[in-house]
């Protein structure tokens, strides 16, 4: 099969890393941009050079998906270890492998240390856990390939734990942009949904919690579900089975066709395969179906499992993500969460480059009322924050300008008062080499002084001194001196603080310009 253009340039990027010396290395792709397709065609390379391939997983759906596509995409057939099933003495050169099964030392230690020239994990943000790092450390003198979705900065700082580099990311934008994805349209629902009572846990929301701080909205969101989209075919990710299975129930009360699945769910296959040819419209799950399940035809996505983790909020929306006939756009609804402290991930997030963006695109759909394009929303809100950035960045040099024109700067300052022994400071000591204290910044700026270039607490001291010493003399002040040097007086800070009052004075009174007959540089202040 034909490889799309980031697909090859994925896949010889992964080479490129390893033919480096580089041996651990990631590859990012949004949900629904084929990276099981592109990790085959590796293990299809791999395997023409002699090699032995790994596939690791922590889930059998995972497993199979991996089984079926390389078949499918490469003619490679593959052993398993999850189990019973092992492939000791199987001649296939890939064996795909549950990290719960060959995590155990008795199933590794079938295997010589050297068995695998590579391995590939799926779903790789799971992979710092124990159990991964047990069977990679048995084999660690294997190249491997992590294969995960868009990953949030936290993911990528653990992942970094392990991984010597990003061979290759592919971002959701792009993907949209190029046709491979489904666009996106997110409305935000005007219901308020308090989490402020809701702990965390590793670093997200407590799951427990989070049930009990929905339950008393449910009705209200499937009521909310039905104005806007009854006609659709939805997903919808719930905190706890018991919370998903009560929504499924209220969900029905009210005209849809929802069931529900969970890891007990005898009929899981038989669910899902409705769901699929539409005997239900709405399928509720409590994060189940978060990593290997597939239905192209999902057009809308709930997330009623709000999480601070971008990874956990990309996979989930992910499942409706990926092209189908007739399909124009996934819509994803949001809610207005109201948190004490908590940031949480939204629509936003998933496109946006940085936090003030996001936020800026979670306001105008906030406000909207009606489904918006995420691309739109990202475009008008880059150029808003572009727009408020340049504005406040003009404001700042304007104050500054503003503030400058009525202070000294230290060096004027100190050659006007001929204080070469100012000019000429180094610090000595270690808290004269430290920075400013913030009561010397506003003393010495309330006294005229600017404090921008005074890099030092020694300096400061010596200036706050000086000023002190003069005014106990009667010596002019730095705003006399900055009025006066700037109409072209000389040395002002020479003078008497009467005599430059005196002559501010007839300044003053001649319009604000120097009298006539006075010659700026001749007048030495008598």
């Amino acid at each position: 099969m034909k490889l799309r253009d980031y697909q090859q340039q994925a896949r010889e990027s992964i080479h490129a890393e390893w033919d480096k010396g580089i041996r651990r290395t990631l590859l990012v792709l949004p949900t629904g941009c084929g990276k099981t397709i592109v990790f085959s065609k590796v293990i299809e390379d791999r395997v023409v050079l002699g090699e032995r391939v790994l596939v690791l997983a922590h889930r059998g759906e995972l497993l199979d998906q991996a089984s079926d596509k390389l078949e499918k995409s490469t003619g490679l057939k593959t052993a398993r270890e999850k189990a019973d099933q092992t492939s000791v003495g199987s001649w296939f050169r890939v064996v795909v492998g549950s990290v719960q099964t060959l995590m155990r030392d008795k199933r590794l230690r079938q295997f010589a240390a050297d068995h695998f020239d590579t391995i590939i994990i799926d779903e790789a943000h799971h992979c710092i856990s124990d159990g991964y790092q047990r069977v990679l450390q048995y084999f660690e003198g294997a190249n491997v390939l992590g294969v995960t979705a868009t990953p949030d900065r936290g993911d990528m700082r653990n992942l970094g734990s392990y991984f010597e580099s990003l061979a290759f990311e592919y971002s959701l934008p792009k993907a949209i942009k190029s046709g491979y994805l489904s666009p996106i349209k997110a409305m935000t629902i005007p219901l308020q949904i308090n989490l402020s009572a809701v702990g965390q846990q590793a670093g997200d929301f407590k799951a427990s919690e989070l049930g009990t701080a929905l339950d008393p909205y449910l009705d209200s969101i499937a009521a909310e579900m039905w104005k806007v989209a009854k006609d659709r075919k939805i997903v919808v990710f719930l905190p706890l089975v018991k919370t998903s299975q009560k929504f499924t129930s209220i969900l029905n009360a009210i005209g849809f066709k929802a069931a529900e699945v969970n890891g007990d769910s005898q009929d899981r296959s038989q669910i899902l395969a409705d769901f699929d040819s539409d005997k239900y419209n709405v399928l509720c799950n409590s994060m189940l179906l978060t990593e290997g399940w597939d239905c192209p035809s999902v057009d809308c996505v709930v997330v009623l499992r709000p999480t601070k983790v971008r990874s956990l909020y990309s996979q989930m929306v992910g499942r409706g993500t990926r092209l189908f006939p007739g399909k124009t756009e996934l819509l994803l609804l949001d809610f207005l969460w109201h948190t004490d402290k908590h940031e949480l991930c939204h629509p936003a997030h998933l496109i946006a480059e940085n936090e003030e963006v996001a936020q800026a695109m979670t306001k105008q759909i906030e406000e909207a009322g009606i489904p918006l394009d995420l691309e739109d929303v990202e475009k008008q809100a880059a150029e808003d924050v572009v727009a408020q950035r340049e504005e406040a960045l003009a404001k700042m040099l304007n104050e500054m300008k503003r503030r400058k024109a009525k202070l000294v700067d230290p060096l004027q300052f100190e050659m006007s008062i001929q204080a070469e022994d100012l000019a000429s400071y180094v610090p000595a000591f270690g808290w004269e080499m430290g920075p400013p204290s913030d009561k010397q910044i506003q003393t010495l700026e309330k006294l005229g002084i600017l404090p921008d270039q005074v890099d030092n607490a020694g300096k400061a001291t010596k200036l706050l001194e000086r000023l002190d010493k003069r005014r106990e003399e009667g010596l002019t002040t730095p705003k006399q001196i900055r009025f006066l040097e700037g109409r072209g007086f000389e040395h002002v800070g020479t003078w008497q603080f009467e005599t430059a009052k005196k002559m501010i004075d007839r300044v003053a009174a001649n319009g604000w310009k120097v009298p006539d007959g006075i010659d700026p540089k001749e007048y030495h202040g008598e």
